[in-house]
């Protein structure tokens, strides 16, 4: 391990070096193994083992199927455990774009249907999510019109949403904020081991640390995708529909002083950083800094960005802390930034659901639980929304 820089403020910091894949905070604590299972014939092969392929291998058991759920690494130990914990309602579009986008109906379906989702993690998980709300700050004047269009429209279409201009705990550049009062934070490692966990005690089974290279060494009736922006090489069309981006986090030793009641994003989600309740600041982003690198499923930190954290962090808090945790983990972008969801086009018994741009801890639980009534045969009128055959082109 090396230190980390010096900064101006005289603090060196600590740190995980960089360059290398580190242990995620989320996933540096101990957790119950969870039963193999049964390795034989299921009626449904899952390929995934985060928030999506748990939350619809536990659907699928408690329909009556027998399942089990691959993972080249172990439950949540890709991008489920590597992003910045934040649970939030709505897609990646802003509300008002999503409107325009998508349909004023659609688009109030969605974020109605993902509060609905916050209010279930809710309720199983536990000690791993708090109902915090979130800030969606406006980080230039720009930003600032912008959100203050989705704000509009929130209102007008009876969302919870509240505009503060006063932001007292932050720096003057910023230019107000929405607060969302639904959103919250989420230790997803934790939550899904959690689920991992009721899922094995409903007998889903689980083939960890084994890479699955093709869709035809499951034994299984039907398979489910749910890699979000790994998984490249299973389907060549899923390769195309879906980018893979890096996000890089880090996480700092805890602050005695209490700063974020709450999770915070600006610049259009590029910054975000949230104070855990034992004061520890993660933050994360500054992909835009170096876009190119980072549209990329190397699970890689890297040192521009790095830096790029750093220096935000020493503006939000005057000095450089101690830097425990620095990770990258892997997402899954699609060009309209909706999920797909549903059966892949000339593939039979093949599903999916990923590609959640960014948004995964909600909408990838609604999803996983989405997929698999699906699979049941129960019709939801969401999966037109997300079907997977308006960006998939079979081949």
């Amino acid at each position: 391990m090396r230190a980390w820089r010096q900064k101006e403020t005289g603090s060196t910091a600590g740190s995980r070096s960089i360059g290398c894949v580190d242990t995620p905070f989320w996933l540096d604590e101990p957790t119950q193994p969870v039963d193999s299972g049964t390795q034989g014939k299921v009626d449904v092969a899952i390929i995934g083992a985060g928030i999506t392929g748990v939350s619809c291998a536990l659907a699928l058991a408690r329909g009556g199927l027998s399942v089990r759920v691959h993972d080249e690494r172990g439950i949540a130990e890709g991008a489920s455990g590597r992003n910045g914990g934040f649970a939030l309602r709505g897609g990646a579009a802003r509300y008002d774009v999503a409107r325009e986008t998508y349909g004023a109906e659609a688009a109030k379906e969605l974020w109605q249907r993902t509060e609905g989702a916050l209010d279930h993690l809710e309720a199983v998980a536990g000690d791993a999510f708090s109902r915090t709300g979130s800030l969606r700050l406006a980080a230039d004047d720009e930003e600032r019109d912008e959100i203050r269009l989705e704000y509009e429209a929130l209102h007008e279409d009876g969302f919870a949403a509240e505009w503060r201009d006063e932001l007292p705990h932050l720096r003057p550049e910023f230019r107000g904020a929405i607060f969302h009062a639904p959103d919250g934070s989420l230790q997803p490692g934790r939550f899904v081991r959690h689920l991992a966990g009721l899922a094995a005690a409903e007998s889903v089974a689980f083939q960890q640390h084994r890479r699955v290279a093709s869709l035809d060494e499951l034994d299984a009736e039907q398979i489910v995708i749910a890699t979000d922006g790994s998984g490249r090489g299973l389907l060549p069309e899923l390769d195309d529909a879906l980018w893979p981006a890096r996000g890089q986090v880090l996480t700092t030793e805890p602050l005695s002083e209490r700063l974020f009641e709450c999770p915070h994003y600006a610049r259009h989600g590029f910054d975000y950083w949230q104070q855990l309740t034992d004061g520890r600041i993660v933050l994360g982003g500054f992909r835009d800094f170096s876009i190119l690198t980072e549209m990329t499923d190397d699970e890689t930190t890297t040192e521009p960005i790095q830096h790029a954290l750093d220096e935000f962090l020493v503006e939000l808090l005057g000095y450089m802390p101690a830097v425990t945790h620095r990770w990258a983990g892997i997402f899954g972008l699609t060009q309209d930034l909706l999920p797909l969801v549903g059966p892949v086009p000339g593939h039979e018994g093949v599903w999916m659901a990923a590609g959640y741009s960014g948004h995964g801890n909600v909408l990838g639980f609604m999803c996983g639980e989405l997929v698999g009534d699906a699979v049941l045969g129960n019709e939801d009128q969401l999966l037109e929304l997300f079907s997977p055959a308006r960006l998939l082109v079979s081949g």
